[in-house]
């Protein structure tokens, strides 16, 4: 996590303008910049023709061909789910596929995220979905369905997200948060800072940029607010690892490198990515050369907190006192 007072990195991308014949795409791609005004319109998912130039001694360039989003019948969808689950049992450290009670909450909470954000579920697609409640902290996979069929859980693990009371360290928000070709995400160095400790964890590890949002500053007692570029990013795997379960990002979500890893050769995150591969060598540079993409791969991760639904419900059933949260023991 950075907030804008940080320096960028000195890998910056700098932004870029890819021309199509017709089409002008303004995608700017950072992964470490200041917040940007830029946006990139929505991109078609096919562009197979072009409005004829003029006439020109020279030919005209061929048309780029975007693939659409993989859409698969819900039995397929549900064979894939099972599928995914069965393969993070065996490859990551403290996956767990939670008990009903569990699996229902983190459904709830996801249906109400999305709904209250009009976030289209118009394909089979795994949503990720972090519970930043400190008494949780964990991460579960749910597939989300369109229209009125079931949604169904795969598992998860834990994580860490921002810790309150210590100076420069946010609270990770909540929100739907879209992993989008308008930024790009990078890779750990593995470098040690002062303290010996690999912030983002070790080589080569993948970061998620998920983009500016604002966060509440966890060490203000007034709850004041700043901006943070969110990211999804393991951590040190010798220090830090064996602490997930527990808040202590400066906002960022911490999980396991062996659900980095799983999440990066899958590209459970990175549906929309695959379409800029298409078209963008840096995304193919980005993406590993041995992955498989699953047919229900998605784009979005959802963080909830179940401390807060609590609240919500025990407040309307006492007529709307207000209750302690979890933080005020």
């Amino acid at each position: 996590m950075r907030n804008k007072n940080q320096a960028p990195f000195a890998n910056l991308l700098a932004p870029v303008r890819l021309v199509v014949p017709g089409l002008v795409l303004g995608c700017v791609l950072s992964a470490c910049a200041k917040a940007q005004t830029v946006e990139a319109p929505p991109l078609p998912s096919a562009i197979t023709t072009a409005k004829p130039a003029a006439p020109s001694d020279h030919p005209a360039s061929a048309p780029i061909i975007i693939p659409p989003l993989p859409v698969v019948p819900e039995a397929q969808a549900r064979l894939e789910a099972s599928r995914l689950t069965v393969q993070m049992k065996k490859s990551v450290k403290r996956f767990t596929t939670y008990t009903p009670e569990i699996r229902q909450r983190f459904i709830r909470l996801a249906r109400a995220a999305i709904a209250s954000t009009n976030t289209p579920i118009d394909r089979p697609q795994l949503l990720m979905v972090v519970d930043r409640n400190p008494k949780v902290q964990r991460l579960c996979f749910v597939l989300a369905m369109p229209g009125n069929a079931d949604w169904e859980t795969l598992g998860g693990t834990p994580v860490s997200t921002g810790r309150a009371g210590r100076k420069f360290y946010y609270i990770t928000p909540t929100g739907v948060f879209i992993n989008t070709p308008d930024r790009l995400g990078y890779r750990a160095l593995g470098t040690k800072n002062e303290n010996g400790i690999r912030g983002i964890g070790a080589k080569g590890m993948r970061v998620w940029d998920m983009g500016w949002h604002n966060a509440v500053k966890g060490w203000r007692p007034d709850h004041e607010t700043g901006d943070i570029r969110l990211e999804i990013h393991a951590t040190d795997p010798d220090f830090l690892e064996q602490r997930l379960g527990q808040t202590a990002s400066e906002g960022c979500i911490r999980i396991p490198a062996t659900m980095n890893v799983f999440m990066d050769k899958n590209g459970l995150l990175d549906v929309q990515y695959e379409q800029a591969a298409s078209y963008d060598g840096r995304f193919r540079a980005l993406l590993p050369k041995d992955r498989t993409p699953s047919p229900i791969a998605g784009d979005a991760l959802v963080v909830v907190d179940s401390t807060e639904a609590v609240q919500a419900i025990s407040s309307a059933t006492l007529g709307h006192q207000t209750l302690p949260s979890h933080h005020e023991g």
